[in-house]
């Protein structure tokens, strides 16, 4: 196996805990809502995070319903909800850290988000992001644990989770890669890439199966 084989296997099993745990986030997102609920108490003043919680919820219902039309549109609002991390600051540097991978600066990225997470490590997209950063520089094992802490902190990151399914795949795991491409879609049901990921593998792994 290639030489990056041992640091993706050293952290195969936190990344698909992980997997677990989003796709247990993907399974509830379809659930409906529970009846004869008591009405939730007014809040004096309503508090930011809820409220984006709140908007994150209604926006991945959206997204999860196979009859969303305009899902590239409702997509686009989650990555800008996902991008804001309360912190100017912050937001300036992955900012600047997603600038340097679009100029194929692995290196300054890497360094840019890696100031992030220091600085704010509830931030779920600063870890996706160098994960990213990782991947592109082939450093798979560095990006699977970035994966795994983007999802211990959002469950529904479909990004990391098909990136997951892409480290996966190419480092020779088609089972695993299938898991983490099926978790993406429970959540993201619309991006053709994914669902001819699903397709792909589920060809694959049946004829190892046969």
């Amino acid at each position: 196996m290639r030489r990056r084989a041992r640091p993706v296997t050293a952290a195969l099993g936190v990344a698909l805990l992980a997997v677990a745990v989003a796709a247990g986030a993907g399974r509830a997102q379809t659930q409906p809502p529970a009846q004869d609920s008591p009405p939730a108490a007014p809040a004096a003043a309503e508090d930011p995070r809820a409220a984006r919680a709140a908007r994150l919820d209604a926006l991945f219902a959206e997204l999860a319903d196979p009859a969303t039309e305009d899902w590239e549109a409702v997509e686009q609002q989650i990555w800008s909800e996902w991008s804001h991390s309360g912190s100017a600051a912050m937001d300036l540097l992955l900012r600047r850290g997603r600038k340097a991978l679009e100029a194929k600066d692995t290196a300054r990225a890497i360094a840019l988000f890696s100031a992030l997470v220091d600085h704010a490590p509830d931030f779920a997209e600063g870890w996706n992001a160098r994960a990213t950063a990782f991947y592109m520089a082939d450093r798979y094992g560095e990006a699977l644990a970035d994966i795994a802490r983007a999802l211990a902190l959002e469950p529904r990151h479909f990004g990391a989770l098909t990136g997951l399914g892409m480290i996966l795949e190419e480092s020779g795991f088609p089972e695993r890669a299938l898991q983490a491409f099926r978790a993406a879609h429970a959540i993201h049901p619309h991006r053709p890439s994914v669902n001819e990921a699903i397709e792909r593998l589920e060809l694959k792994t049946r004829g190892r199966a046969l």
